[in-house]
């Protein structure tokens, strides 16, 4: 959250201007940068009318908590008022999502959507975006996750007339999800009276919601069989339910008309992309729509099959590869899940494809080709082997080739690093990605950052961690030899030597040795601990605490990254790999490996001056201090 106080002090310091100075010194600080000028305006315009329906309703004493960071999320709600409810009371909690507009109207084919002249794409009804911030609330904050009956949701838009924004009420309205205008503003004091007691002050029931426990995030692998086989596990958000929204809508006008188009959602690390492939899947299978699956992944794929598909073959069956559809016929698939896009290689064909399927086809031609509706979901700045093509600039260009419609939907808010838009930002600043040079790692109390003196002292971190229920992985840059795999039986060869410390990289077959996962489960299964992996089994996959070794591939020299192809062991750079390229994909791979922890990340450099600068960097905190997690 930027601020708390009672709604008579929130009135008090909007009127005098000191409200709006600590919100923009408060996000400042949590954030690396000013908010920007539609975040300002709307604190100046919407949270004074907010506090004073409060002050009107005779509900001075209820807390109003603004911005309200969501959990393990990005996202932040407009105001949550905490107070007492005054038929039970029991806390009582209103979300409410402020709206500026003064009209809008609903998707004629989809009234969760609408449309506003601010914006060149269609955006979440706001009933539906505050009802989805209020089931997301009471999934992951314990304080509610017993008693979601202590929750419910307002849109407030201040400035609109019924006429303006009464069409949005076509969607089902509920506790959860209500919407009031300045035309209806009795009414909605009605509303705030019927939930918060004017007679108890809310700060009890403000501190109670702010200190509940996180919930563990519902990670993807752990419920892929209930979401595929089931129903819906996942709460999509704001852009996330726009993207999930707009491939159905898809799926629906080829059915109707018979034509095709291709949808791509871009977003960084965490940002959702799979959780959305997921519910996509699980939606279409439930209807029976032919869909599939699909990654340039091993690891991925294989997992999605063993966990989603443990009792079902045919849920096995949904989950492909990208050069699985060279001889597939055109349009044989309603829709096409690419997940992890940013993979998609110049061509399907490898040393093992047979002469007759080698056609030169391009491997986006071929996914295009195959389905009715192709989606795509990809992050650019994920590319880390020379060969992998897919942009949304490539995707664009093959569609249009074809004369099919392409819509492209970006997702801003990440999931991943607890959420933490501040650490995703000190990584790419790091690593040079960004211009700016890096910055000092200021703690946002999302994500903890902290830095080894020993590969020793990051293990014995990590195990600490585990004994407490957290998982954790350690992963490395290529920078050792991958021995060939030992018989059963026999240990595992210990490849990554820093000092007296060793460990083995993680397998890299089909089966388990010696207890070591398969290489595919490295990631899920808890015996992948005892190895180190690399980007390839990473990619793609999260964990609580990351444990990440820089190796002699980059190193910090002076004022600036150097990185060293001489020290690379990944077999994928060729001689004919230009320099430029290999120091690219260097950085985006340690970008991969820092972008994986939940909660926390021990980053370790085998080089001194490295580990001096990552110091200098992060402070004082290091893997050895007591951290409360």
């Amino acid at each position: 959250m930027l601020f708390r106080a009672s709604a008579e002090t929130v009135a008090v310091m909007a009127l005098d201007g000191s409200l709006f100075l600590r919100l923009t010194e408060q996000f400042v600080h949590m954030h690396g940068h000013r908010p920007g000028p539609s975040e300002a305006r709307s604190w100046e315009r919407s949270i004074p009318v907010l506090a004073a329906a409060l002050n009107d309703a005779g509900l001075g004493g209820v807390e109003v908590i603004l911005e309200y960071a969501l959990p393990l999320n990005s996202k932040r709600v407009d105001a949550v008022l905490a107070g007492v409810h005054p038929a039970t009371g029991e806390p009582s909690y209103v979300v409410v999502e402020l709206k500026q507009w003064s009209q809008a109207t609903p998707d004629e084919d989809d009234p969760t959507l609408c449309h506003v002249d601010a914006y060149a794409r269609p955006v979440l009804n706001p009933v539906e975006q505050v009802r989805r911030y209020c089931e997301y609330v009471i999934n992951f904050n314990g304080a509610v996750a017993e008693h979601p009956e202590r929750v419910s949701g307002v849109a407030y838009l201040h400035n609109a007339t019924e006429f303006g924004v009464g069409g949005l009420r076509e969607i089902e309205t509920d506790d959860r999800g209500q919407l009031y205008t300045a035309g209806s503003r009795g009414e909605f004091i009605d509303y705030l009276r019927a939930r918060l007691s004017g007679g108890h002050p809310g700060a009890r029931a403000a501190d109670e919601l702010l200190a509940g426990k996180t919930v563990p995030s519902r990670q993807l692998m752990s419920v892929a069989a209930q979401e595929v086989r089931e129903r819906e596990q996942f709460v999509l958000l704001d852009e996330q339910q726009v993207a999930y929204r707009v491939v159905l809508n898809a799926v629906r006008r080829a059915k109707q008309s018979d034509h095709k188009e291709v949808v791509v959602v871009t977003g960084g690390p965490g940002t959702g992309k799979s959780v959305i492939a997921l519910s996509l899947l699980g939606e279409l299978y439930r209807q029976g729509v032919p869909a599939l699956h699909a990654t340039g992944s091993q690891s991925f794929t294989k997992t999605m099959r063993k966990v989603a598909g443990a009792r079902k073959r045919e849920v096995q069956d949904l989950f492909k590869y990208f050069n699985s559809f060279m001889t597939a016929e055109k349009n044989s698939l309603d829709v096409l899940i690419c997940d992890e896009a940013h993979r998609i290689r110049e061509t399907s064909a490898n040393r093992y494809t047979p002469a007759a399927h080698r056609t030169g086809r391009p491997q986006i031609e071929e996914l295009i080709d195959v389905a009715r509706v192709p989606v795509f979901l990809l992050d650019e700045h994920q590319v880390v082997r020379p060969g992998e093509m897919g942009t949304v600039a490539e995707i664009r260009a093959a569609a249009a080739a074809k004369g099919l419609a392409c819509h492209v939907v970006p997702l801003d808010s990440q999931f991943r690093c607890g959420g933490s838009d501040a650490y995703l930002r000190w990584v790419v600043r790091l690593l040079g990605l960004e211009p700016g040079g890096p910055v000092v790692w200021e703690p946002d109390d999302r994500m903890q950052l902290l830095v080894a003196d020993s590969p020793r002292e990051m293990e014995a971190f990590l195990e600490e961690r585990r004994a407490r229920g957290y998982g954790a992985r350690i992963s490395a840059g290529y920078c050792w030899k991958w021995s060939p795999e030992p018989k059963p039986g026999d240990p595992l060869p210990a490849d990554v030597v820093i000092g007296d410390w060793a460990r083995p990289w993680n397998l890299r077959g089909d089966r388990s040795v010696s207890g070591a996962p398969p290489a595919a489960l490295w990631a899920t299964d808890p015996a992948g601990f005892g190895q180190v992996g690399c980007v390839y089994t990473a990619q793609g996959f999260e964990y609580d605490w990351s444990g990440v070794i820089i190796g002699p591939d980059l190193v910090w020299r002076g004022d600036r990254w150097i990185t060293d192809r001489t020290a690379s062991k990944d077999p994928v750079f060729k001689k004919s790999t230009p320099d430029a390229d290999v120091d690219r994909l260097i950085r985006n791979t340690y970008k991969v490996l820092l972008t994986r922890g939940m909660v926390g990340t021990v980053v370790y450099s085998t080089d001194p001056e490295t580990r001096e600068k990552l110091r200098e960097l992060v402070g004082a905190e290091r893997a050895a201090a007591p951290v409360s997690a």
